[in-house]
């Protein structure tokens, strides 16, 4: 992303939301008003600790008529490699953040009559934005809402004031939010999933299973998929014939944009499609969330944040 497209915003207010959940108020510094966001959207944030930046996509969890703030909510990742870390210990009030505009890879279906959000854990962000804009519209929703216990439910008391009739299973007390909720959904219900990549395989499983097209469900996953024993390869560009050597460590973008070869990206996460590259030559071990079954099949893309070749090279349309 360009340097002079990034705003400067100043953390304004933090709350702890639990244990292990910070809230972050941003308000901008270089004029008085944000660009607008639709609901489910993010932010990338740009800090530096250290002098190594740590670039982090946060949904924004506020309401998207605001303007004068954004919210974020982070979770301190028990694997954290300084972006979450950082946050929680070293970013104090007042302190100026880069952010980039919101983007959004997670937006409500236009054509639903009603709308299904189960959440798990820190996956309940999203969701608030979502509630909030549907109220605003009298829209027609319901929120199930997994989490360890109470004291670990974020914003708990905030969805139990504004949305009496949502749900919580906190597996602590032997409740446990399963698949059987999306049975008997009205026709034209679309179903949005948010949490741990298990969790999102199972509830989308289920709900293909009991009828759901699958443009009826939708998913947006806090954690990148990565294989178990990662193994080094070679990228070769088709148009210049360049090799870039990938690392077992590192992703085909990370090791292109280290290369100098300009790729368009954005989530960095495998859902949103933007460094999808061409594939002439390789077999590829496709790790995303974008690409159809059939397009994953055909083996002539791939998702350059989280794919990598499944052999020792891939030619690429590049």
């Amino acid at each position: 992303m360009r340097k002079d497209a990034l705003l400067t915003v100043r953390v304004a207010r933090i709350d702890i939301e639990t244990p292990v959940v910070k809230r972050f108020t941003l308000v901008p510094v270089e004029t008085d008003r944000l660009p607008p966001f639709s609901a489910g959207s993010h932010i990338t944030t740009f800090v530096d600790f250290d002098g190594q930046i740590f670039e982090r996509n946060y949904t924004l969890i506020g309401d998207p008529g605001r303007r004068d703030a954004y919210e974020i909510a982070i979770r301190r990742s028990d694997r954290s490699q300084g972006g979450s870390a950082g946050w929680h210990d070293r970013v104090r009030v007042g302190d100026l953040v880069r952010i980039s505009p919101p983007k959004n890879h997670f937006s409500l279906s236009a054509r639903a009559r009603h709308h299904v959000f189960l959440a798990a854990g820190i996956g309940i962000t999203p969701f608030l934005s979502m509630m909030a804009a549907l109220r605003t519209k009298n829209g027609s929703f319901e929120l199930h809402y997994a989490a360890r216990s109470r004291s670990f439910c974020a914003f708990y008391e905030f969805i139990q004031a504004r949305y009496p009739k949502s749900r919580f299973y906190f597996s602590e007390n032997g409740t446990r939010l399963t698949p059987d909720v999306l049975r008997g959904a009205r026709v034209g219900t679309h179903v949005y999933l948010c949490g741990p990549a298990p969790f999102i395989r199972e509830f989308s499983r289920h709900a293909e299973e009991i009828g759901f097209p699958k443009s009826n469900i939708h998913a947006e996953r806090f954690t990148t998929p990565t294989p178990d024993n990662p193994r080094p390869f070679v990228a070769l560009l088709h148009r210049s014939g360049r090799e870039v050597e990938v690392a077992a460590h590192e992703t085909l973008l990370a090791a292109l944009l280290r290369a100098g070869v300009r790729v368009r990206y954005a989530c960095r996460s495998g859902g949103c499609g933007t460094c999808e590259i061409g594939v002439f030559e390789g077999a590829v071990d496709h790790r995303d969330f974008y690409l159809t079954d059939e397009e994953k099949a055909s083996n002539r893309s791939i998702i350059a944040c989280v794919s990598r070749a499944a052999g020792d090279r891939l030619v690429l349309d590049l």
